[in-house]
This record gives C-alpha cells, sequence and structure tokens, in this order.
C-alpha cells in the first residue's frame, strides 16, 4: 500500500462524490468530463490555489497544515471516518516509510478476567487487522464457525469472511457486512500504512477475492462503535444482535466487542438458546503455535 497513491484515490473518489449542486455550486451547462466537482472547484471552496489542490491530490500533502487540510474536508463534505482518514494519510505522508510488523503481545490478564465476566453476553478482543485474539464462552460460541477446520491462529474475520465458503452464509447482510469489514481495514490502513501483518493480509485478500478487491478499491472508510448485526449460526439459526465496540485506551490498537439484546425480545430468546448451545459444546478455539498468544494464555 503506497501513501501517495493512497491520498490520490481516496481524494478523488470523495471529489467524485460530490454534485456541484451539493456543493452549492452554480450548475453549468454542457457536458462534465467527471461525474463530481473538477479539481478547481475544490480548490475554490477550499479556498487554496488550482497547482496547489493539485499537489495534494497527487499525494503531495505532508507539508499540508491542519488548516488546510480541515478546508480541503470541509469542501469534499467529509464524515468524520473520512476526516480522520485524511489525517492519518497526511501523518502518513510525513513520516519516513518504515515497514513495521505490529506485535502481538498477551492481553493482560485484568482485560482477560473483564471479558470472562461477561457472562450473558458474546464478546471478544480484536486489532485493526481484524485478528480475533480473545473471546468469553459467548462470543466463543457466536463465531464458532471461524474456529473450526484448519483455521489460522488467531482467527481472522476478514480471511474468513472473503475466503472461507461459509462467510456468505454466516453473515447474512452480505453486502453491508462485506463493506463494513473492507471499510474497517481500510481505516487501519490509514493508521497503520506500513504495518507488515495488515499489508500481507490486503495483499492476500485482494489476490483472492474479486469482491474484496472491488470493495477496496472504493477506498470507503468507516467508525464502528455502535450498531446491529446479524449472523446465520449454524446451531441456532439466524440472530440480530446490538453490538458495542470500545477501544482499549491502556492497549492502543485493541477493540473490545460486546453483543446484546432487550429483554424479552425474539433476539434474547435467541440469544439465551446459543447460550444454551455453548453449555454443551466445546467452542475453545484450538491452540497456536505461539504461546505468548493472549488467546493461546487464555485458552490454557
Amino acid at each position: 500500500m503506497s501513501t501517495e497513491s493512497d491520498i490520490r484515490a481516496f481524494l478523488a473518489s470523495r471529489r467524485a462524490k460530490i454534485t456541484p449542486q451539493r456543493a452549492g455550486l452554480p450548475a453549468y451547462g454542457g457536458n462534465r468530463r467527471v461525474p463530481g466537482l473538477r479539481r478547481e472547484e475544490v480548490a475554490l471552496l477550499a479556498g487554496v490555489s488550482i497547482d496547489y489542490y493539485i499537489r495534494l491530490e497527487r499525494g503531495h500533502i505532508a507539508g499540508a497544515s491542519e488548516e488546510v487540510l480541515d478546508a480541503v474536508a470541509n469542501a469534499l463534505q467529509l464524515d468524520d471516518a473520512e476526516r480522520a482518514h485524511l489525517y492519518d494519510l497526511a501523518r502518513a505522508a510525513a513520516k519516513r516509510p518504515r515497514r513495521t510488523k505490529r506485535t502481538r503481545g498477551p492481553v493482560p490478564d485484568s482485560v482477560l478476567r473483564v471479558l470472562e465476566s461477561m457472562a450473558d453476553s458474546p464478546a471478544f478482543i480484536r486489532n485493526g487487522r481484524l485478528d480475533i485474539l480473545a473471546a468469553n464462552p459467548l462470543g466463543r460460541a457466536l463465531y464458532a464457525p471461524l474456529y473450526t477446520g484448519n483455521a489460522p491462529h488467531p482467527v481472522n474475520i476478514a480471511r474468513f469472511q472473503f475466503l472461507d465458503p461459509r462467510g456468505r452464509d454466516f453473515f447474512p447482510d452480505w453486502d453491508e457486512s462485506l463493506n463494513t469489514t473492507v471499510a474497517l481495514l481500510r481505516t487501519e490502513a490509514g493508521r497503520a500504512p506500513h504495518d507488515s501483518d495488515l499489508t500481507g493480509l490486503v495483499g492476500e485478500l485482494v489476490t483472492r477475492s474479486e469482491e474484496f478487491r472491488n470493495a477496496w478499491a472504493k477506498h470507503n472508510v468507516r467508525l464502528h462503535h455502535t450498531g446491529r448485526k446479524s449472523f446465520r449460526h449454524p446451531a441456532v439459526g439466524v440472530l440480530t444482535l446490538d453490538f458495542d465496540a470500545m477501544e482499549l485506551p491502556a492497549q492502543p490498537g485493541l477493540t473490545l466487542t460486546a453483543y446484546s439484546s432487550a429483554p424479552s425480545t425474539p433476539e434474547h430468546d435467541a440469544l439465551r438458546l446459543l447460550a444454551s448451545w455453548a453449555a454443551t459444546e466445546d467452542t475453545a478455539p484450538p491452540t497456536g503455535p505461539d504461546p505468548a498468544d493472549s488467546a493461546d494464555r487464555h485458552n490454557r
């Protein structure tokens, strides 16, 4: 993943989404060669010269001030996730490229105890690459298909979704789930553009999945803090649950996600059925080769 090419594609794709009418510009007659705003129109709205904006869109964004970035974000009507992504790209461009490999150290025991205490809610801890590093028993039960077969360790939500034939069935709201997964990985790529683990995963998915490749090329990003998600579980059928995702401030890059349902609802009944099934099944994840890995430690 090249930061300059990502900047070019991201700004061009956002510019293509804004029509002159939506931007409050006069709707000139004649054919337009671009579906959205022209570069000169973005420059006008942002209050910068055309030449300077062209340089920004070509990826030369490292020296741009916060005021310029905010002006461009306002001109392109970026949402909170897109605005944060633009700043991430600018920070990445300002640093000397250095390939790193994010370590997969153990999740602290205190966090694991909190996870285990959430007995009535499926919950797990993931990193930005969408590896599940630890899960409570109900969380392992919910994601049971990811732990079966010859799954790599730790299990990875994106790899299962796009490369395992069961992925499409497990996520019934396929298009929404697909776009969410890709947008989360694209967001993480802006934060950690030189993370070799992440780059390797994206390269694998781009090579092996046309659906991932097409969605990745859209450069969509998103924040993923709360919402509803559906699963088609092989033992209990379709569950649609509320989720809340909370970043762990003391463990940068890790997120705790918990699912829940309102009492006296069909979803709550389905969750109780899942808990009953989990009590009779061995849903512990397989032991991996790395004894320092948190999930391995957690399930010894």
